[in-house]
């Protein structure tokens, strides 16, 4: 029989993946969303499917619910969206930890946390190990998510500690795919969206910080061996993300082939934090889950343009790219 899954953040970019392969393995998913930067759209390949349920709730807020599992998802991942309310999102990471860990603790439920690559800040260690500890500014305007992910990691240990609850905690780095906002500022999407446009390319700084791009079905699949882990004590917090890293120049120039765009390049001001190196150690996913990237990047960029080129033929896509 399959398990009762409630996936917070559910009709997002990764949630509606997460949903689709929680299906497919024949579970009862429940997909909790506020819309922020969720769509129906990205779960409307589920509807139809009798095991699945979509709630609208937002999880600053307390849920009563019974379920086996729980995969907390739910918070805005792009600067340009989680600065757009820095408060609201802190309280998302925090008090959406606190209700959902409260959640899991009353139906005796393992829960899985979507951490980030952004709890190691502008990082002095690279590539990067679960074991460093960060070089975050708690006073930048990154913080609201850098800081939040972190509180969110120490409530969940917390929780295992006092409470003895199963808890999975996975760091994501750069992902991208089908279903990313066209507007979320992130330089897969930015970049893909402009060429198709035939738009000059942004690129902030000189283009030469890098990043190690994961494609999305390579994260899930890495997400389900983490939960499916039968050791209690093996709790993460586990790096999942590619271990080949470029500069972000180079991705601007390999998206103008694909596409065969005729884009020119274009320089503005590094933002404020924004880190110059950002690329996971994954020894600790290869020896405990058994997982590494399988998607080249050249294959994931052509299904993800295949998506935004239909995306803006069925004029779904706002009229501007954000930063």
């Amino acid at each position: 029989m399959g398990k009762r899954i409630l996936v917070t953040g559910g009709a997002g970019f990764l949630g509606s993946h997460l949903c689709e392969r929680l299906l497919r393995a024949g579970n009862d998913v429940l997909c909790v969303d506020n819309y922020f930067t969720g769509s129906k759209d990205n779960v409307a390949a589920c509807m139809d499917n009798p095991h699945f349920e979509l709630m609208r709730h937002d999880v600053t807020f307390p849920l009563y619910v019974e379920v086996d599992e729980i995969y907390n998802l739910a918070c805005p991942a792009s600067p340009i969206h989680y600065q757009h309310d820095p408060v609201q999102t802190t309280k998302t990471s925090v008090h959406g930890a606190i209700n959902m860990l409260g959640l899991a603790k009353r139906v005796r439920a393992k829960i899985f946390q979507a951490s980030t690559s952004e709890v190691y800040g502008d990082p002095t260690v690279h590539p990067q190990v679960e074991s460093y500890r960060g070089n975050v500014n708690p006073l930048g305007p990154r913080a609201c998510y850098d800081e939040g992910k972190r509180c969110a990691e120490t409530l969940f240990f917390d929780y295992w500690r006092q409470h003895k609850l199963r808890i999975k905690v996975a760091r994501i780095f750069n992902t991208y795919g089908p279903r990313m906002h066209p507007n979320d500022g992130r330089v897969v999407s930015n970049f893909i969206v402009q060429a198709l446009r035939g738009e000059d390319i942004t690129i902030y700084g000189d283009g030469m910080q890098t990043r190690a791009f994961c494609y999305v079905d390579d994260l899930i699949e890495g997400w389900i061996r983490l939960m499916d882990h039968t050791a209690d004590d093996f709790t993460g917090p586990v790096n999942l993300g590619n271990p080949v890293e470029m500069p972000v120049k180079h991705l601007a120039e390999k998206v103008l082939k694909l596409v065969n765009g005729k884009s020119k390049l274009i320089f503005q001001p590094l933002p404020v934090d924004d880190p110059m190196q950002r690329c996971p150690d994954i020894t600790l996913a290869r020896e405990k889950l058994g997982w590494e990237p399988k998607v080249a990047l050249d294959e994931g960029l052509t299904k993800t343009i295949a998506y935004f080129d239909g995306l803006l033929k069925s004029n779904k896509a706002v009229s501007r790219v954000g930063r």
